[in-house]
């Protein structure tokens, strides 16, 4: 355990920020999945308008360094690629 008073301090901050990330990390893995859920049920519109929506929150999560750019870009292209089969 933290022996210092600024290792506590940094020890609250980190579990602060981890609950943070993991919420929006969370968030944007729900995202994706209503996406997914939309092209199982052959709802075209409704897949696009959620593809709309995952888009800028797979970006914003990229941005904030919670996943890789590239990891980003791939979700997209798998997204879109699924979208474009429909």
């Amino acid at each position: 355990m933290a022996n210092s008073a600024q290792a506590r301090k940094r020890a609250r901050q980190a579990e602060r920020h981890r609950q943070h990330n993991a919420s929006r990390l969370s968030n944007m893995r729900t995202q994706v999945k209503n996406v997914i859920k939309a092209i199982v049920a052959g709802n075209k519109e409704g897949a696009i308008n959620a593809y709309k929506l995952a888009v800028p929150v797979i970006d914003r999560s990229a941005n904030r360094g919670l996943i890789h750019k590239n990891k980003a870009a791939r979700f997209k292209s798998h997204l879109n690629a699924r979208l474009k089969m429909m």
